[in-house]
Formats: structure tokens, C-alpha cells, sequence
């Protein structure tokens, strides 16, 4: 067993994700990565920033704490996350997540396994879910 005292942010810093996010997004490690690549992170994205596309060798869930953002899974539709909601991403599944274009989302993320990050996400795939028409 492994405690983590609250963020010691002298040891793990707040840090803004820039080069597999699009817009401003912060991290905050809950945890020192794992040596098989785990990680456990609050993030936090601005409103019009998310993911690059990518996947997780062990799949990944997501733990949203705060605000509203979008989901989407490649080959798929982009789906509306809340706080309170629990995404499970299986090992493998191209997806990409973060805020809505006017509204910000905190996650907590659980990544299993390294992140395998793939392209920028173009902004017509960064669009309202159709069934989210007030987001």
C-alpha cells in the first residue's frame, strides 16, 4: 500500500499541457507515475480546449469533478460529460476529451499503461454532440 498525502505541489507542480492539447489545459498530478506508466492526474481544460487523439495501452477512466465538456470516441459522435459522471475507455480506443467551446471541465484521470498520443484534433470533429444543443 502506497498513501499519497494530499499535492505536495513543490514535488508535483501544476503543469499546462501543451504539446498534445489544443487551447489551455492544467494538470495537476495526484501521483508520481507508476514505473508500468500509470497515472492518476486532475486535469482541468478551458473552455475550447481538449485531447489530441490517442489511447492507452490499459484503457483509461476519467472521474469528472467539475463543469461540462465532451467525449468522443473515434468513429463515434461526441457525447456530453459532467460532474459526476465515470468514463471507461477501454486499452486501445482512439479518443479524445476535454471542455465544451464555452464551458470548463475537471477530470480526474486515471491512465492504465502508457498514453499512445496521435494527431491534433480538427475542429470539425470538435463539435456539440447533436443532442447537446445547449452546451
Amino acid at each position: 500500500m502506497h498513501i499519497v498525502r494530499g499535492r505536495a505541489p513543490e514535488d508535483r507542480p501544476t503543469k499546462k499541457r501543451t504539446k498534445t492539447f489544443t487551447g489551455e489545459a492544467w494538470a495537476d498530478p495526484l501521483m508520481p507515475q507508476t514505473a508500468d506508466g500509470d497515472t492518476i492526474s486532475s486535469v482541468t481544460f478551458t473552455p475550447g480546449s481538449r485531447t489530441y487523439w490517442h489511447s492507452h495501452t490499459g484503457g483509461q477512466i476519467l472521474i469528472v469533478t467539475a463543469g461540462l465538456g465532451w467525449i468522443c470516441a473515434e468513429g463515434s459522435q461526441p457525447e456530453v460529460i459532467r460532474a459526476g459522471d465515470i468514463v471507461w475507455t477501454p486499452p486501445g480506443e482512439r479518443h479524445w476529451h476535454g471542455g465544451t467551446r464555452t464551458t470548463i471541465m475537471t477530470h480526474v484521470g486515471i491512465s492504465i499503461g502508457p498514453t499512445n498520443w496521435l494527431e491534433e484534433v480538427e475542429d470539425e470533429d470538435y463539435q456539440a454532440p447533436p443532442s447537446a444543443h445547449a452546451t
